[in-house]
């Protein structure tokens, strides 16, 4: 793991407009489960969830530069070095988002939903999640 990125100066690489070092494949992955995910992420991020990392951790050969992203900040510290320790990435900066995506709506602005696919419930489904009556 190469440290800690700012929201800030993540979302100015993601504009394009970072120090152009060693940013060429930048990946942003998001280790939240996928419904957590779909409410709400980073701009070109992606959703890797923690228990799928090791399995998946190979998706991200090639990659110059990986930014791993959670709640608060804290897991994807873990998530982070995981994927620095592995040989395929050996070569890229691996970085955590410093406050996670708290940090991110506080001081950059908004998340993107997923749209649902066709034939997809609703996120607002009422027959789903914690409020539903059964």
């Amino acid at each position: 793991m190469d440290g800690e990125i700012d929201p800030e100066e993540l979302a100015a690489l993601l504009d394009g407009e970072g120090d152009g070092s060693n940013t060429g494949n930048l990946r942003v992955v998001d280790i939240r489960d996928r419904r957590a995910f779909d409410r709400g992420h980073l701009p070109d991020s992606e959703c890797v969830p923690f228990p799928e990392l090791t399995t998946r951790v190979k998706e991200l050969e090639g990659a110059s530069r990986i930014v791993t992203v959670c709640p608060h900040g804290v897991a994807s510290r873990q998530a982070a070095k995981l994927i620095g320790s592995y040989a395929g990435t050996g070569s890229a900066r691996v970085e955590s988002l410093r406050g996670g995506v708290e940090a991110w709506e506080r001081g950059v602005g908004e998340l993107v939903a997923t749209e649902p696919e066709a034939g997809e419930p609703g996120r607002d489904d009422p027959n789903e999640g914690p409020e539903a009556p059964f």
